[in-house]
């Protein structure tokens, strides 16, 4: 599209008696077709006007002036100063009388007497290069400054005299993401998810994860997201987005593993490295089992069968049950326990996590020192947390067992 279209940059340097300094500001792009009555429109909306029921004036360098016809006439009666011929601000376009580099001012409301300064740009523009459209109605598309309110109001019921209400001692809820309130979100099923994954059923897969709170159990729901792209692809891309998104802000172990791989199955690619069909609930279960029962294991990376290190030796397993790990060496991945430092950072983090600054106290208090989890199982048994403790810890235990497996070169699928 040809430049044709105006910058015109609009300042507002005050009104109810008040002199603004910095002038807020706003650019607009006005096309061929627009009137002053759109382009007052339009300024009235980027500066916030909600009463529309006064007057708009503009008044050009060369003391013409612009306003409705029945304004105009009485102007053009007026007793004092020169005689004018107002032009009708509904049908003089703005492009036909005004050149570029003009300067003119806009008043709105003649008693609070709202002044703006505007200047016509010196290089015209193409709509579609500032704002992307070619709008019915001027549009603004750069600005700065704070906008008063049009009758100096500060709050819903200001009458000007009143003391300001105190603020809140707290930011609101939406400042700190804590919006909509976690009890308003229903929360996940985790029986439900695994059962729909289980079964490979993508409609109640997605069924289960729509709508509910999702964020403390990404790497499970993550799980199912490719056999839901297999079955429902067109139901399930934006699930697997949303999914992607959080994983990437999230940034917890194994998420940018998982956001990477569900990426790929947007993108129709094969996963990165090697592809075993890994049981990571098993593998975490093994990778950060007790000391005392044994001190790794190892990985089947033909089946993805995850043996704890027992199942080496005939003795505990038996004759011919037992895996010979020597037999084929390139078949197995031997693992070694990762301890508790990690358990008991899941405990710190689900405790951080918590809103009401009592039950997180409480939930610090007994994380340190000896016996830690036994005390943190039963407070949050206690405070009917169990669920949500099961699902968050869970998802960090798979997580650190996916990002275990890319460290070696394995992805699960």
């Amino acid at each position: 599209m040809a430049r044709t279209w105006l910058s015109l940059t609009v300042e507002l340097l005050g009104g109810r008696g008040e002199e603004l300094w910095p002038w807020p500001g706003r650019i607009f792009a006005v096309g061929p077709t627009h009137t002053f009555i759109d382009l007052a429109n339009a300024i009235n909306d980027a500066f916030a006007r909600w009463d529309r029921s006064h007057l708009s004036i503009f008044t050009l360098a060369d003391g013409r002036v612009i306003t409705d016809e029945e304004t105009g006439a009485e102007m053009a009666g007026s007793m004092h100063g020169p005689i004018i011929a107002p032009i009708d601000i509904a049908a003089a376009k703005v492009v036909r009388t005004l050149e570029p580099g003009a300067e003119f001012q806009f008043t709105f409301d003649l008693g609070d007497a709202w002044t703006h300064r505007c200047l016509v740009g010196e290089v015209k523009v193409d709509p579609l290069e500032v704002l992307g459209i070619r709008p019915d109605t001027p549009l603004p598309y750069w600005g700065w400054g704070s906008i008063p309110d049009q009758y100096g109001r500060r709050w819903a019921n200001d009458d000007g005299e009143s003391r300001a209400p105190g603020k809140p001692n707290r930011p609101h809820a939406m400042l700190l993401h804590e919006w909509p309130p976690q009890v308003q979100v229903p929360g996940l099923d985790l029986s439900e998810l695994r059962e729909a994954i289980a079964v490979a059923d993508a409609a109640r897969f997605l069924a289960a994860v729509t709508g509910h709170d999702i964020d403390d159990a990404l790497q499970q729901v993550g799980a199912g997201i490719p056999m839901a792209l297999k079955q429902s692809r067109q139901q399930a891309e934006p699930v697997a987005m949303s999914v992607i998104n959080r994983l990437t802000w999230r940034g917890g172990a194994g998420d940018q593993q998982l956001a990477e791989d569900l990426l790929a199955g947007l993108r129709r690619v094969p996963l990165a490295d090697r592809v075993v069909p890994v049981d990571l609930d098993m593998l975490s279960t093994v990778l950060e089992g007790d000391f005392d029962l044994s001190t790794g294991g190892y990985l089947d990376l033909r089946t993805g069968q995850v043996y704890d290190d027992s199942a080496t030796d005939p003795m505990i397993v038996g004759e011919g049950v037992a895996i010979d790990v020597e037999e084929e060496p390139d078949r197995w991945l031997r693992f070694n326990r990762m301890g508790s430092r990690d358990s008991w950072l899941d405990m710190a983090a689900f405790a951080e996590q918590q809103h009401d600054d009592a039950l997180r106290q409480r939930l610090e208090r007994v994380i340190e020192g000896k016996g830690a989890f036994r005390r943190f199982r039963d407070l949050v048994h206690g405070e009917n947390l169990s669920d949500q403790w099961y699902t968050f810890s869970t998802d960090r235990q798979i997580g650190r067992a996916r990002e275990y497996l890319a460290d070696n070169g394995i992805r699960v699928g």
